[in-house]
């Protein structure tokens, strides 16, 4: 059985706090907050009116306006994330054999943003602008669609709607394809667009915090949803050192699990589990972990879950833990990606990242988060959790270049 390593070479990010992994960088270091109030769509009838919206993201600096017109948000964000990736990983697609790459990226409600104006034509009758090609958007698959169309990447193509975690499941299987020798190159990664039906999903669900999000506080009022797309380049190791590419990270193993729990409630145990596994199959311990990207929502249950499977699992060793959405929001399908990537740098730079808005410890959340500034320590090797609606859960383990 081949069993190759498989290591991270390009980076691209498109955030409410930067575009391109250089700004966005800097400014998660900084603690920049990318909340806003929303523009994209009308708030005024519902009890929030605050996300992490990119609004300084021109399709046409990445995307023909010719080819932009016909895809979602999320898809844009997707391409443009791609290319800076190859950008960064100095490839082009000439230099990949096309039966040799994978597309494979993670979302949550895909091009939601267009179920949303295609509604508001349809209530408004004004059929006509309801097109061909919009409805061909709405398709599940449309952002790896669109990234292959663009690109003119003939390789695997596969979308995984596997929801806040998606990004997490899309590097594993890309790790998988790479690692048994199927396919050379891997674009990973996950994307996702603000939308009203999500926007008023997450509302009536009583999740979403009035201002800020405060993860692993004891005062956190909840989420806040975000938008943007986070892609990493995946090759084998010796085809990296042959063309002499830059190397962020390797990615060391994955771990999968699902609670069977509750639709929307995490639950300890098979977060946990996934952990466990993720950390097992890498064939490390846990006291090798010196970084962990929580999934850190906000809301009460997921951080108090989440804190205590942390602490079963490390008991007192005080590893390092943040939460990057009390940045960004929660990006949905995108979140477990760009978490990802900041892992990356992470092990970088050794730097960990600030959980931001952190004002009053919670005992139910006794663990390390990070608060407010940045922290320069030795990291060597990072976990990056990712859990999802449903229970779906999958941690990944990076270890330094």
């Amino acid at each position: 059985m081949i069993n190759r390593e498989v290591v991270v070479t390009g980076l691209g990010a498109v955030t409410s706090i930067g575009i391109g992994k250089e700004e966005f960088w800097s400014n998660v270091l900084k603690g920049k907050s990318g909340i806003s109030d929303v523009t994209l769509f009308d708030t005024s009838k519902f009890k929030r009116h605050r996300a992490g919206e990119i609004k300084n993201f021109n399709s046409s600096d990445f995307i023909p306006e010719s080819i932009a017109k016909f895809i979602g948000r999320a898809s844009q964000f997707a391409i443009a994330a791609t290319k800076l990736a190859l950008e960064d990983a100095n490839l082009t697609l000439d230099d990949i054999e096309m039966q040799k790459l994978a597309i494979i990226i993670g979302t949550t409600m895909a091009e939601s943003n267009v179920m949303d104006f295609s509604g508001e034509m349809f209530i408004k009758e004004e059929w006509g602008r309801i097109t061909k090609q919009l409805l061909v958007n709405t398709f599940s698959p449309s952002i790896t669609r669109s990234i292959g169309y663009f690109l003119k990447a003939k390789g695997e193509n596969l979308l995984i709607p596997n929801a806040c975690a998606a990004g997490n499941y899309a590097i594993g299987y890309g790790f998988d394809l790479i690692r048994k020798g199927e396919i050379e190159f891997a674009i990973v990664g996950g994307a996702e667009a603000l939308s009203r039906v999500a926007f008023q999903g997450f509302q009536r669900l009583y999740a979403m915090s009035p201002e800020v999000c405060s993860p692993f506080d004891k005062n956190r009022q909840g989420m806040l949803l975000g938008e943007g797309a986070g892609i990493l380049i995946l090759e084998s190791l010796e085809r990296a050192v042959k063309r002499n590419a830059p190397i962020y990270a390797k990615v060391l193993e994955y771990g999968l699990s699902c609670d069977a729990y509750n639709m929307t409630i995490p639950n300890r145990i098979g977060i946990k589990k996934a952990m466990a596994k993720a950390i097992k199959n890498a064939n490390i311990s846990p006291n090798e972990i010196d970084y962990i990207n929580a999934h850190g929502t906000g809301t009460v249950q997921n951080d108090k879950e989440e804190s205590n499977a942390i602490k079963e699992i490390f008991r007192d060793e005080k590893v390092a833990v943040s939460s990057i959405k009390s940045m960004l929001g929660h990006t949905m399908g995108a979140a477990s990606a760009l978490e990802a990537l900041t892992c990356c740098l992470a092990l970088k730079e050794d730097i960990a990242p600030p959980t931001i808005n952190f004002k009053t410890p919670d005992p139910q959340c006794n663990i390390d988060c990070v608060p407010n500034q940045a922290r320069k320590i030795k990291i060597n090797k990072v976990l990056n959790n990712g859990f999802a609606f449903g229970g779906n859960n999958c941690c990944v383990v990076l270890g330094k270049a």
